[in-house]
């Protein structure tokens, strides 16, 4: 008799994934673009910090106050279909910002216009795009579908912030122009997916029913230490927002020098993905956990100090290693521990976690370092870190204890 075959574990063999992650890819790049040719244009306007900081600040506003309603439409809603309406909405952003740029513009307010209608749509799309990869493998390869995410992202850290900053140094028409038409290509993928099967299960919109994606991570104290701590650690740690100031005014290189940097993280990341994709993590979950957030934030203290660039994106390397780990934990404890029906509003705030460790945390970066300077900004940041690390782990022992990411036994 026959046995019953097994479904894949690789997330490739899944054709509707592989459209999923193509059109992850196209919408990666094209945020990579234009997130390097935003803050260069920005920073060669005004010269101030305090205006990078603003760039991540307006692009987490509208998650922070759309988190109810997101997660709520990601579940009531085909989420292919919201995925796809907002790569059109990022698609005419970067339209906005090369007719914007045609102008050559001597104010940068328009742009934080701009920039709020994108976070907008990144705020609805985010826990669509989040909860719609489950719908398309079968459980056996979840956890190889996220860390191909997480890979896919990196991948463009990489190479996007150097292909923006090579485009924006032809023309900032040029960056934005195919920024678009990445998005464009991104609209295509996700339409060509097909129907899927989602977990929509239909109940009265209420207060009770908008927050049971908060209501299910309070319950979870493991899942709420893993994303908390993430948050922390780059609310904190992360320096991305002054790059510029870097690039201009501490290691003294162009836009290229600037792409150099911005995907440095990316490398470390994707050597680590590339890892985790291969072996993942199988025992001692909670301690490697703790262990690679510390190093995180020793290593953005190296790169707070540095003055030589070699060192510098080294340093940056090794933090995007060490956040890899952070992000393929928090993002297999959401997929398998979390019920399809609340998928959506667990990972809106999720999302609202994340944007407050990268926008916001790019906004503290900024304010620190209009006030302190930027050296300051970064090596108190990575010093933070540390002691986030520690705290949690006193904090949240079950999650310092935890040797497996799957949920236990008879975990719904």
């Amino acid at each position: 008799m026959d046995t019953p075959q097994q479904p894949s574990a690789n997330a490739l063999n899944h054709p509707a994934y592989v459209k999923y992650i193509a059109a992850l890819l196209c919408h990666s790049f094209a945020a990579q673009i234009m997130t390097v040719a935003i803050s260069w244009q920005v920073y060669d306007i005004t010269r101030d910090p305090w205006d990078l900081g603003l760039i991540g600040l307006s692009q987490f506003l509208p998650a922070l106050a759309l988190v109810l309603v997101t997660g709520l439409v990601a579940d009531r809603f085909n989420r292919r279909l919201v995925m796809g309406i907002c790569l059109v909405v990022e698609m005419a952003c970067a339209l906005a910002f090369l007719a914007f740029t045609l102008t050559h513009p001597t104010l940068v307010w328009p742009m934080f216009v701009i920039l709020a209608v994108l976070g907008v749509a990144r705020a609805f799309m985010a826990p669509s795009s989040d909860a719609l990869a489950p719908n398309l493998l079968p459980r056996e390869a979840i956890p190889h579908g996220i860390s191909l995410n997480s890979m896919a992202w990196q991948l463009a850290n990489i190479t996007g912030p150097v292909a923006g900053g090579l485009l924006y140094g032809i023309a900032g028409e040029v960056a934005y122009g195919t920024a678009a038409l990445l998005a464009g290509s991104a609209v295509m993928l996700v339409l060509l997916i097909g129907r899927t099967a989602q977990g929509n299960r239909i109940e009265e919109t209420t207060i009770h029913s908008l927050l049971a994606g908060f209501r299910f991570i309070k319950s979870e104290p493991v899942v709420l230490g893993a994303i908390s701590l993430d948050l922390f650690a780059v609310l904190l740690g992360g320096a991305t927002a002054l790059m510029p100031v870097y690039a201009r005014d501490i290691l003294q290189v162009d836009e290229l020098g600037l792409g150099l940097l911005r995907s440095a993280p990316g490398v470390g990341a994707v050597a680590m993905a590339l890892w985790l994709s291969r072996y993942g993590i199988r025992d001692h979950a909670g301690r490697i956990l703790f262990l690679c957030v510390a190093a995180f934030g020793l290593s953005t203290t190296v790169f707070g100090v540095s003055t030589w660039l070699p060192l510098s994106l080294l340093a940056l390397m090794l933090m995007g290693a060490f956040d890899m780990v952070s992000v393929y934990v928090r993002e297999t404890l959401m997929q398998l521990w979390t019920p399809d029906d609340v998928r959506g509003r667990v990972n809106a705030v999720n999302r609202v976690f994340i944007g407050a460790s990268n926008e916001l945390g790019e906004f503290r970066a900024g304010a620190v370092a209009a006030r302190l300077g930027a050296v300051t900004a970064v090596v108190g940041g990575g010093i933070g870190t540390v002691a986030v690390a520690a705290a949690w782990s006193w904090m949240f022992p079950g999650l310092r204890t935890a040797r497996r990411l799957e949920a236990p036994s008879g975990h719904p």
